[in-house]
């Protein structure tokens, strides 16, 4: 059997999974790591646990993979409804909750609603990031297919 090299492979879809997984977790574990550190510093310390960075990272990939694999992807929905709503408002209460309850903010209730708050801006940018970007993506294949006709059509016109 031959393999057609056209088609996305289970191995590229599943690698394209994991570099979707990745940039998220990044980008969450940045937004949350400012976050806290400016909690630091409005404390009155210019350090920060390292031991939290870790629990930050970790619970930035667990709910990379549960965005990705539970809850539809909803940070790159094409539209957002009502999982896609449920999908940012139960990722942002497990954040709250274990945020409170590794201490990363000193069991401050005020604070972890704040990061909350804070989680949920996130998540509206990041979706209205992803929608711009497609939308963008869509444009430039659109001008790529215009193009592709234009030179398929001089082509075949020249061998008739």
């Amino acid at each position: 059997m031959k393999k057609d090299r056209n088609k996305v492979s289970l191995w590229e879809r599943y690698l394209t999974k994991e570099i979707g997984i990745e940039f998220k977790a990044c980008l969450y574990f940045f937004a949350i790591l400012f976050f806290y550190s400016m909690y630091r510093i409005v404390m009155g310390s210019l350090e920060a646990s390292i031991i939290h960075m870790a629990e930050m990272i970790f619970t930035c990939y667990f709910i990379g993979y549960a965005q990705v694999y539970l809850f539809w992807n909803f940070d790159e929905a094409d539209s957002v409804g009502g999982k896609e709503v449920a999908g940012v408002l139960i990722c942002t209460a497990i954040y709250g909750i274990l945020s409170y309850m590794l201490n990363w903010f000193d069991k401050n209730i005020y604070v972890t609603l704040g990061l909350a708050a804070y989680l949920l801006l996130t998540y509206v940018c990041v979706i209205l990031i992803y929608k711009t970007k497609r939308n963008i993506d869509d444009k430039q294949l659109n001008e790529d297919l215009a193009l592709f006709k234009t030179e398929h059509k001089k082509v075949q016109d020249r061998g008739e």
